[in-house]
């Protein structure tokens, strides 16, 4: 993610993409990167049934959509103190596609969890979804947990570290995000992917349940060595828990600042582009929640 790419966020003149826009925007400042913000116009194919019609819905939604632009950018510049380089750009086309073909030049790609047209009334739409599913940069779904929806600004970054390719790319991710930030990061590890059930022999003075938590406290220190080396400035707090990943990391998202997580971990099933783990958090999370792909996927 290093370099001068831009934090990509969509607009689409709701709440939630405002909150969105407010979160990248002190994200662009604290990475020294720029801020591009974008909207997406698409005429829905029936639409053109009528020519006449399409056209003047088109220029309808452009016309709102230059709206969005402008009040988004004195948002950001805003929402943080000193300079901000800001750019903004209108598009035709579907918005999922067009979020896709923008990541791949984007440090990330920035989404509300709700919003107006498709997303109405959804947690997160189908376009937050196939974005997060096909982008090639980091894509993170902006969460409130405060009374009036703004994302936490403070507080620890949590990571997934599962041992899987996507997740070594989240861990890089996040290592980073900490050191521009100046955030702690919390490394959770999660060695079982069912519940804890002592009745079952699985309470931690059983031997067993010891070694096993010993052995995996070894691997999560081997998979976070190299980025503690790169990054000394972050100050590290590893866990290791037996337990279901979704559970051990929504409950850190009561205190976290942004929870971070690969597309696909390493027990999801072949083919499915959004694991189980990073699919719940993005619906439920009480943070922001990012999403990393791996170079392979």
């Amino acid at each position: 993610m290093s370099g001068n790419r831009p934090i990509v966020v969509a607009v689409d003149g709701s709440e939630s993409s405002t909150q969105a826009v407010g979160w990248a925007a002190r994200g662009a400042q604290a990475a020294s990167c720029p801020l591009h913000i974008v909207s997406v116009v698409h005429v829905p194919a029936f639409y053109y049934s009528e020519p006449y019609l399409a056209e003047s819905f088109r220029d309808e939604l452009e016309e709102s959509a230059r709206r969005h632009l402008s009040d988004a950018k004195e948002f950001a510049e805003k929402s943080v103190d000193g300079p901000l380089n800001v750019t903004t750009e209108g598009h035709r086309g579907k918005v999922a596609s067009t979020l896709v073909e923008l990541s791949k030049a984007a440090r990330m790609v920035v989404l509300g969890s709700r919003g107006h047209g498709e997303f109405t009334g959804l947690v997160v739409g189908s376009t937050a979804v196939a974005t997060l599913a096909h982008a090639e940069s980091p894509v993170v779904v902006v969460r409130g947990r405060t009374s009036d929806g703004r994302p936490p600004v403070d507080g620890p970054i949590v990571v997934g570290v599962d041992g899987s390719e996507n997740s070594d790319a989240a861990t890089a991710v996040a290592f980073e995000e900490a050191s521009v930030r100046g955030a702690t990061l919390i490394a959770v590890h999660v060695w079982s992917d069912v519940s804890v059930q002592p009745v079952l022999g699985a309470a931690p003075e059983d031997p067993h349940w010891s070694r096993i938590q010993t052995e995996e406290e070894a691997v999560l220190s081997e998979r976070i060595a190299g980025y503690r080396s790169r990054y000394p400035d972050v100050a590290v707090e590893p866990v290791v828990a037996r337990d279901r990943p979704v559970r051990v990391l929504s409950g850190y998202a009561e205190d976290a600042q942004l929870i971070v997580v690969g597309r696909r971990g390493r027990g999801g099933l072949t083919g499915m582009l959004l694991g189980s783990t990073s699919n719940a958090l993005v619906h439920t999370a009480d943070c922001p929640v990012m999403v990393v792909r791996s170079a392979t996927t």
